[in-house]
């Protein structure tokens, strides 16, 4: 059977806070701002995204990874698939 490698893509993407407090709020909600997002969360502790995807809501929770496709979608991703699939670039 042939095989296949993804091909090398840079992408944008936002790692969902798992505090309230978390100073990376600000950038998960300038990052999505432009998505048609809605926030999720208590007084005390966030409870997360839902993101409309493509393939409809999904659920973006604490830890979790949001990420900007490659024609502007927004899609969120487990963090131990991020980390499977994705290395930091320097910009």
């Amino acid at each position: 059977m042939p095989k296949f490698r993804k091909k090398p893509v840079v992408i944008e993407a936002v790692q969902v806070p798992t505090e309230r407090a978390d100073a990376g709020w600000t950038d998960a909600i300038h990052f999505l701002e432009s998505s048609k997002t809605r926030w999720k969360g208590g007084n005390s502790k966030p409870m997360g995204f839902t993101i409309h995807t493509l393939e409809g809501d999904m659920r973006a929770d604490p830890g979790d990874w949001i990420i900007r496709g490659v024609k502007g979608e927004f899609y969120p991703c487990k963090p131990d698939i991020f980390a499977a699939t994705y290395e930091a670039v320097e910009s």
